[in-house]
């Protein structure tokens, strides 16, 4: 009887283990959220200078998650960014220090929506459709960087964003980061930095 009793629970305990990621993400879906993301992309910073004090503290304050799409350069910006609530992926331009803190690329689940995070390969021609090839499951935005020039756009149901680069190294012109809103849509916009 003992036997019987305990092979119960242990089936139990298993049907639990399996079935309790899906229920919580049936739960986690179901919740409704209101949330601000900041979004930055390929600083190139050697260290934390003033100016990147200033446009965080200016267009971040009050932003419930900041994502960077890699290219810190330095593993200073990763530690700065780091001291809230924050993803980041590296960059082709981030060094052996920076690629230990970070993956490649990820998938960050916010409520009901997956967001894709990745710096980004090759020239700017294509590179929205190099990405969407490097996430094999569903995801409702791609965030990405690489060619320092900002992009917004839906294609076939996926967000494409882009905030461009908040530095000076943009060959651009325009000094760029991106806010994304999540309630019941996902919406994203650029916003550019004065000079």
């Amino acid at each position: 009887m003992e036997i019987c009793a305990s092979r119960i629970w242990l089936v139990f305990f298993l049907e639990l283990v399996i079935l309790l990621p899906t229920f919580w993400t049936l739960i986690n879906s179901s919740i409704p959220i209101n949330m601000k993301i900041g979004v930055l992309s390929d600083t190139h910073l050697t260290h934390i200078t003033q100016e990147f004090k200033v446009i965080c503290e200016q267009f971040l304050a009050g932003i419930d998650l900041i994502l960077h799409a890699g290219d810190f350069v330095s593993p200073d910006v990763v530690a700065y960014l780091g001291r809230g609530p924050f993803h980041g992926v590296y960059g082709n331009m981030d060094g052996f220090e920076t690629k230990k803190l970070l993956p490649g690329k990820k998938v960050i689940e916010v409520g009901r929506y997956r967001l894709g995070l990745i710096h980004g390969m090759g020239g700017t021609k294509g590179i929205e459709d190099r990405i969407r090839g490097e996430f094999s499951g569903e995801v409702d935005a791609i965030v990405y960087g690489h060619s320092h020039r900002a992009a917004n756009a839906v294609r076939e149901g996926v967000l494409y964003f882009n905030p461009g680069s908040a530095s000076r190294h943009t060959r651009f012109g325009k000094r760029t980061l991106g806010i994304l809103e999540l309630n019941d849509s996902l919406h994203g916009r650029i916003v550019e930095i004065p000079s």
